[in-house]
């Protein structure tokens, strides 16, 4: 019998990452065709392999990457084809808008070399990367109706990359890129601060491109404040810990900050600990601006419905809180204004409200 979908409007999501989003197919294909081994020789196999039923430590959820990313990693042919099928997967799923996530840097060579990045005979280049993904993206956004864009990651372990990211962002503003995030263990102490990442944020801000960070997952609210004062991040991906500084959380609340936040991956990582109130029904209650997000879906073997379903059935999620969401999630990506209303107008066509004049009530 099939389940009833938990929203079935049109949704807007903000927060996943295209390397933890493949179809478990294209990476046996790809394995095979260039002799790369894998954990299993089947989809199926593969599917669970590399996704997760049971909560497990970072470095363990990380090790799942390791595991099967050598079989695309590296091919401009398998490059473009996530990027497209990835389009594919988001119009299934009921998305009309999507940013995706990725650094240019992991998906340009199946072994990552030292920074500065060293360029070997026929490695694809993080800015070879980025236009692969951008046609592809595009091509899927011809296809199959869903408007998607593009947001380039810097890593926490990787300072020196910064610079050229914020650098890629700003040659492929026209072709889907729309923002700059930086990703990666957040526990590495004072990361926020390495001077690489701080001058690739300052720069960001300098050019007009706009910012997210990963903060307060793994991290403290500290992380959070720094992404917030120091990076002048616009949204917060996650940001669970924020709470812990009552203060903070009432400085962000009152300016309206965006939480991008993740429910079944922040299971499936420890993020959040069953039996103690989920981040989200906070946010939900306090009306904070925040989005309901997938994060790696192949890993967790989920769809966008899965988050639907687990803060409806278990969190007392209603379709009125679904509208106000994914508005917000509207309100708060990354597109420029003329097509941000847009994309308002839609939604509010769709969740029948009148008009745009009916948003007030959706802050």
């Amino acid at each position: 019998m099939t389940q009833t979908p938990a929203f079935d409007k049109p949704k807007v999501e903000l927060h996943v990452h295209l390397d933890g989003a493949i179809r478990p197919e294209t990476i046996l294909y790809y394995g095979r065709k260039r002799g790369i081994p894998l954990p299993a020789d089947t989809a199926e196999g593969l599917k669970n392999a590399i996704g997760m039923d049971e909560p497990l430590s970072l470095p363990d959820f990380l090790a799942k990457f390791d595991s099967y990313m050598p079989a695309i990693a590296g091919s401009r042919e398998a490059i473009r084809r996530i990027a497209y099928e990835f389009v594919e997967m988001k119009a299934k799923e009921g998305v009309v808008y999507v940013e995706v996530r990725y650094s240019p840097h992991l998906l340009a060579s199946a072994k990552v070399e030292p920074v500065p990045w060293n360029q070997a005979e026929g490695d694809v280049t993080p800015d070879e990367v980025v236009a692969l993904v951008s046609q592809g993206l595009q091509e899927g956004e011809r296809d199959f109706g869903v408007k998607v864009r593009s947001i380039l990651c810097c890593m926490r372990h990787q300072p020196n990359w910064s610079s050229e990211v914020v650098e890629l962002c700003k040659k492929y503003q026209q072709q889907t890129v729309v923002a700059v995030d930086l990703a990666g263990d957040e526990t590495i102490e004072g990361s926020s601060l390495f001077p690489g990442h701080v001058k690739a944020y300052e720069e960001a801000v300098k050019s007009g491109i706009h910012r997210t960070v990963h903060a307060g997952e793994a991290g403290s609210a500290e992380v959070v404040r720094e992404a917030v004062d120091i990076l002048k991040t616009e949204r917060v991906g996650h940001g669970y810990e924020v709470v812990e500084d009552e203060a903070l959380y009432d400085k962000l609340r009152q300016e309206n900050m965006h939480f991008e936040v993740c429910p079944w991956s922040s299971y499936l990582t420890g993020a959040w600990k069953p039996g103690m109130e989920h981040v989200v029904v906070r946010f939900k209650n306090d009306q904070v601006n925040y989005s309901l997000n997938t994060d790696d879906p192949l890993i967790f073997k989920s769809t966008l419905e899965t988050d639907y379903q687990m803060t409806k059935q278990d969190m007392g999620f209603t379709e009125e809180e679904f509208k106000r969401l994914n508005i917000n999630a509207a309100k708060s990506c990354f597109l420029p204004e003329d097509e941000k209303g847009e994309l308002l107008e839609l939604l509010y066509k769709a969740y029948g409200m009148l008009s745009s004049a009916s948003a007030g009530q959706h802050r």
